[in-house]
């Protein structure tokens, strides 16, 4: 392959990893997408402190 067939072949890959987007567009998806995954690390942080909360409260209560 020559470094011009490399480079379009580069270029159609990167295109359908895109999914159609252009930049902007990816970007933006990209942004939003991390945005909803931080409410969900948030979310998945408070259930668990809740849970451990219950279950030092379950400790302490057993060595009473």
């Amino acid at each position: 392959m020559t470094e011009k067939d490399v480079d379009a072949e580069s270029a159609r890959m990167i295109e359908a990893a895109m999914g159609g987007l252009t930049h902007h567009e990816l970007l933006i998806k990209s942004s939003l997408e991390e945005a909803a995954n931080v409410d969900a690390r948030q979310a998945a942080i408070k259930k668990n402190r809740e849970r451990a909360l219950r279950l030092l409260a379950e400790i302490e209560k057993s060595t009473d």
